[in-house]
């Protein structure tokens, strides 16, 4: 004899699906909020364009 505890179908933890409620397919978030600019107190848009406008010749 087993003992179950109450309110559990007795289904293995593999056996079970999660579904996130938003139906995205994923439990979590594409990115961090510290990873973001606005997580480093940064304003939003980013620099990209003159970044690669200051590489050095020799990376062309």
């Amino acid at each position: 004899m087993t003992h179950q505890e109450p309110g559990r179908s007795g289904a293995r933890a593999e056996d079970r699906t999660i579904t996130p409620r938003d139906g995205s397919g994923s439990m979590l978030p594409e990115r961090a909020t510290d990873d973001t600019d606005q997580g480093w107190g940064e304003p939003t848009g980013g620099n990209d364009a003159w970044l690669l406008e200051q590489r050095p010749p020799h990376w062309d």
